[in-house]
């Protein structure tokens, strides 16, 4: 009888979270978008873990594609290539595979940490307000007055070129947006009653915002930090592009298509000639800046808290 009991008690206690799994899926099930955007960086997810039997590490960094020779022109797919090879013969294939894991590396790590300073700093903005406020959101102000690509080139030419300077210059640019956000919607939930009656109970302000305040806040800024993703790995691959991010010869998807401009309709007679060392780069980025995208688009719909909830 006490088993019984006892699994009553589980399965009741489990029935609002079972309703609201149920709910994530049917929303996803109304948007085919979204489930392509799942599709797309599951598949991306799947070549990121399988990168070191999908192209076996040949030297100690990973990341460094091998090369059997120096010649300038690029070579066509073959057994040897599947994908073939960019300017310098470094292989096309080994490149994707192992940008894959670099792509995700950066734009979760930049996201993470940018998401990180700006729930910190939003949130003792929109709550104690006053002076504090007024110079954050100054200092903000200060850097949304400058392009977003603009500052971060300035900075990394500022610190030098390198994988770790574009890191930091991107979360120097991306953590504005998430303060911004965040103070936004702590200044709208701090107003609600429930609120006002934790505070009039004697919760510190910390319990506040991290049990009543934040939890009813966070789900804007989650939802953009996914589509961020995808426009933080297009910036990383734009400043590798421009010769300010990776090493040479890193697996980086902007770098390659940097060795690629100068066979980009290299003969009038065959324009398309190399268009293996452009195009494959260019489908990857594409693609996974898309599905984050798509995924951001199903993110919304699941925890879109305006949404009525049957």
């Amino acid at each position: 009888m006490g088993i019984k009991h006892r699994l009553t008690e589980f399965k009741v206690g489990m029935g609002p979270t079972i309703k609201e799994i149920k709910f994530m899926m049917s929303r996803v099930k109304q948007s085919p978008l979204s489930i392509v955007g799942v599709i797309i960086i599951g598949f991306y997810i799947v070549i990121a873990l399988l990168a070191p039997l999908l192209a076996p590490q040949v030297g100690p960094d990973p990341y460094a594609i091998p090369r059997d020779r120096y010649e300038a022109t690029p070579q066509p797919p073959s057994e040897i290539h599947l994908l073939g090879t960019t300017e310098g013969q470094y292989d096309i294939f080994y490149g994707v595979v192992w940008g894959t894991r670099l792509a995700f590396w950066i734009g979760l790590w930049v996201v993470g940490v940018s998401l990180a300073i700006g729930l910190i700093t939003g949130c003792i903005s929109g709550y104690y307000g006053g002076i504090i406020d007024e110079l954050m959101m100054r200092f903000t102000d200060i850097i949304f007055a400058f392009p977003g690509l603009i500052l971060a080139m300035a900075v990394v030419a500022a610190l030098g070129s390198g994988l770790d300077n574009v890191l930091l210059a991107l979360v120097l640019v991306g953590w504005p947006g998430y303060t911004r956000l965040i103070r936004g919607e702590i200044l709208r939930v701090k107003q609600e009653d429930y609120v006002e009656a934790a505070k009039a109970v004697g919760c510190s302000d910390v319990r506040v915002l991290v049990r009543h305040v934040l939890p009813n806040s966070i789900y804007p800024v989650l939802i953009i930090s996914t589509l961020d993703i995808g426009a933080i790995v297009l910036t990383a691959a734009a400043l590798s592009f421009l010769g300010l991010g990776s090493p040479t010869g890193y697996a980086d998807w902007g770098q390659m298509i940097n060795y690629s401009q100068n066979w980009i309709f290299a003969t009038a007679a065959n324009p398309w000639q190399y268009w293996y060392t452009f195009i494959i780069p260019g489908i990857f980025i594409f693609t996974f800046v898309l599905g984050w995208n798509l995924l951001g688009d199903a993110f919304r719909d699941i925890l879109d808290p305006t949404l009525r909830r049957r």
